[in-house]
């Protein structure tokens, strides 16, 4: 005879119980089993309260007879699922096995009214609008980033993307490869996958927010964060627009041992590219008004991308060295394959461990951390060099100014190298806004850093502290 433990372990992760079978409220059991079908899949142990206390059926072979005729009947289209009765210190229970489905939605039908569930939590309610959408492609089999859309391929230009597949094919990409990677249909029509790659891609959710906050929390040190970026755009740029902020509003630390320095970086360069890369490969973007955000902290780098997991699972509850290889943009995924962004295998979470672990000083306390909701995906990294020790524990920072903005060095060294350059040119080459340029040149100037000599047009900068 087999235990309740036992038993639990064999079926699966996702339980529900129900104590009796209730035959005159059976929404409250059937509704599971359609967010079960529509979800990660489920098992419903009948005869087991709550608190997984063994209360036992009184005639488990009517009740499964009951429960297999109202699946049949009033969930559509009818999914998958197994009836195993069990005896459990020495009483009869019935469990009923889900798995998750091919041919989704699967609806609850009663009094002329169809409703989808999915599992929220440890709950089973109403899809969403978004989430019905995506349940209704993947029972016709398609993905939202390979539907056709209005826009012609001849209509825009793809500067971008063909500079970069040249860069690393070593070849010129052809028309047809536009069709065999999805990027286009037959006629001519870009796919959202395609449009996303436009130079002046039109979706309004292809956005990226970019934000250095000042503190641990949003808004916790003054009104206005460090430093914020808006970017838009063609999903390459999106990519390296939003590292390159990274990159510029973080800090290299140094130790320096008898004979070498070992840099210490805030946090691993690859990580942080995989991350970005995940985040605009997998998210929702169906979701219109919808965009990735980028929010650094002093001691942490939160990225944060519309959709959850695809099969409705919440990644914080699952193995990944054992997470599936589900994607919600294929085409998209496949494109960064190709560019060299991102391994076809779906290893990405696991990349962005191992290089985090490969950082001097890593603990399991800095490992990254993954969040997901029916609705997000978060990963976190920690920043390395976050310390609340005394200042004499606090490594020297390589900075040629006593400023702890990154960005401002490489300012600084552009200016060395090109004193004539414009505000329009430096913020072109540092992927920031004039208005940001314009405001790290007055930190500059007023710190006595550096002083303009002759107009604005025709003059140049000078480097006083060289």
């Amino acid at each position: 005879m087999k235990t309740l433990e036992e038993i639990l372990v064999v079926e699966s992760t996702e339980c529900e119980f129900k104590e009796t079978l209730e035959t005159k409220k059976v929404k409250d059991w059937l509704k599971t089993i359609s967010a079960f079908a529509n979800s990660a899949g489920g098992t419903m142990f009948f005869g087991i309260a709550d608190d997984k206390t063994v209360k036992g059926l009184a005639d488990a072979q009517r009740d499964s007879e009951i429960i297999s005729n109202l699946i049949k009947t009033r969930i559509t289209p009818l999914p998958e699922f197994t009836l195993t009765p069990f005896r459990v210190e020495g009483k009869d229970v019935l469990a009923v096995n889900v798995p998750c489905g091919n041919a989704p939605p699967y609806f609850y039908q009663a009094d002329g009214a169809m409703m989808a569930y999915v599992r929220i939590g440890n709950e089973s309610n109403p899809a969403p609008a978004h989430r019905l959408k995506e349940l209704v492609l993947k029972g016709m089999n398609l993905q939202f980033d390979s539907l056709p859309t209005t826009h012609k391929q001849t209509d825009l230009t793809f500067a971008t993307f063909e500079a970069e597949y040249k860069k690393i094919r070593k070849k010129a990409i052809v028309p047809k490869e536009y069709i065999s990677f999805g990027m286009s249909k037959t006629d001519g029509s870009l796919t959202y996958a395609g449009l996303l790659f436009a130079d002046e891609c039109p979706l309004l959710q292809s956005r990226v927010f970019c934000t250095r906050w000042n503190g641990l929390t949003k808004g916790s040190v003054g009104d206005d964060a460090i430093d914020s970026e808006e970017f838009e755009g063609d999903i390459i740029s999106l990519l390296k627009n939003s590292h390159n902020f990274v990159r510029l509003n973080s800090k290299e630390r140094w130790k320096k041992m008898s004979d070498h320095r070992i840099n210490k970086p805030d946090y691993a360069e690859r990580a942080v590219f995989e991350a970005l890369a995940n985040a605009l490969m997998h998210r929702d973007y169906s979701v219109a008004g919808s965009e990735v955000h980028v929010d650094m902290y002093d001691d942490r780098l939160d990225i944060y991308s519309p959709g959850g997991m695809v099969d409705g699972s919440l990644i914080q509850n699952l193995n990944i060295e054992e997470v599936p290889s589900i994607r919600r943009n294929p085409t998209i995924a496949d494109v960064f394959h190709r560019l060299d962004f991102v391994e076809r295998k779906g290893s990405g979470l696991k990349k962005i461990h191992i290089e985090t672990s490969h950082l001097h000083g890593y603990t399991d306390d800095y490992a990254p951390r993954f969040v997901s909701t029916p609705s997000a995906f978060h990963v976190i990294l920690k920043n390395m060099n976050y310390s609340s020790h005394s200042q004499k524990d606090i490594e020297n920072v390589s900075m040629d100014v006593p400023m702890e903005n990154q960005r401002l060095n490489t300012l600084l060294e552009s200016i060395r190298e090109n004193p004539t350059l414009t505000r329009v040119a430096l913020a072109q080459m540092m992927c920031v806004t004039e208005k940001t340029i314009q405001r790290d040149l007055e930190i500059l100037k007023k710190s006595g850093t550096i002083k303009r000599v002759g107009g604005n047009r025709y003059g140049r900068w000078e480097v006083q502290c060289d």
